[in-house]
């Protein structure tokens, strides 16, 4: 048998076996995870940062996105697979037919109304003309703002609003280019230990809201079902060692969103951190869809087949 047809043989060989490999499961692709520059992320990091994904068998590549409508619109385009994001965004984009769903919760609360302490902003209806900053109209934070003010008697029109970089938004605050802020944790802590006064909290403006989430598209859903089983395995084991083990898991956490370790360490025991998708928590996404339905956030209600992973 000549070498030519030696190396022939050898090609298909490789060939069937990497096909093989594929059809199996097999991790030889990356799945992209976006997520934001916040701790309410922290089982991503804290999974990354102890190899559980390439313990086991998943190929990651990490991507951090400046607000959640960036991280759905990346999802939309295929650009990434799974992402720790708001359920506001993620409720926006499935409304306007993005392919997702939500395959499990991630945490509660974490967000804040921050007011510079020489703004002059005591009360909610100080607010009224001030410079407020928050991450994108597509953002749980500008709902939550939306929201707090028509429980007060007024409207998001009579503030004046901005989208900023949350990482931007403190020095923003210090320096007087905005009067406040609303935004997530660790931002929120940050501030306050900078001297700021947070004037409304996620438990002030709605106790026990849904915040983020841990969504997947349909695609990777369907095409990758053993490697979505993991990564919600590693969800929620990363999210019971948050629970347990609070300050080394802060010590986890990237050095770009962790300017001082005992300052995250206030920061995440402010918030509860939670995986899976029980009937409760899907109730609650429910009805906080609802409300956004309601402040006009959403045009219409969407089912819970729309919104949750039928295999979780």
């Amino acid at each position: 048998m000549d070498n030519k047809v030696i190396a022939i043989i050898i090609a298909i060989i490789v060939i069937v076996i990497a096909g093989g490999y594929f059809l199996l499961g097999g991790s030889g692709d990356t799945v992209t995870i976006g997520y934001l520059p916040s701790d309410h992320d922290a089982a991503l990091f804290v999974a990354d940062a102890q190899g559980k994904y390439k313990e086991n068998g998943i190929n990651t590549k990490l991507v951090q996105f400046n607000n959640g409508g960036d991280l759905m619109t990346a999802m939309a385009s295929g650009e990434v697979d799974v992402g720790y994001v708001g359920i506001t965004p993620v409720l926006s984009s499935i409304a306007k037919g993005v392919p997702v769903k939500v395959i499990s919760a991630a945490q509660t609360e974490g967000s804040g109304i921050v007011v510079a302490k020489d703004s002059g902003i005591n009360d909610v209806s100080d607010l009224a003309g001030k410079k407020i900053a928050t991450p994108g109209e597509a953002s749980i934070q500008h709902m939550l703002l939306t929201y707090y003010l028509e429980q007060n008697g007024m409207k998001i029109s009579d503030l004046k609003v901005s989208a900023m970089k949350v990482p931007s938004m403190n020095d923003a605050l210090k320096t007087g280019k905005i009067d406040g802020m609303i935004t997530f944790e660790p931002y929120v802590t940050i501030a306050e230990k900078n001297g700021a006064t947070v004037l409304a909290g996620s438990k002030d403006i709605l106790p026990e809201h849904p915040c983020c989430v841990v969504v997947a598209t349909d695609k990777f859903l369907e095409n990758k079902p053993n490697e979505t089983q993991k990564i919600l395995e590693i969800h929620e084991n990363a999210t019971k060692f948050i629970n347990e083990k609070p300050d080394e898991a802060a010590e986890m956490l990237p050095s770009d969103i962790v300017s001082d370790v005992e300052v995250e360490k206030t920061s995440m025991a402010s918030f509860p951190f939670i995986s899976g998708l029980n009937d409760t928590y899907k109730q609650d996404v429910m009805d906080f869809m609802n409300l956004e339905v309601k402040l006009g956030v959403l045009k219409d209600p969407l089912s819970q087949d729309k919104i949750f992973w039928k295999g979780s």
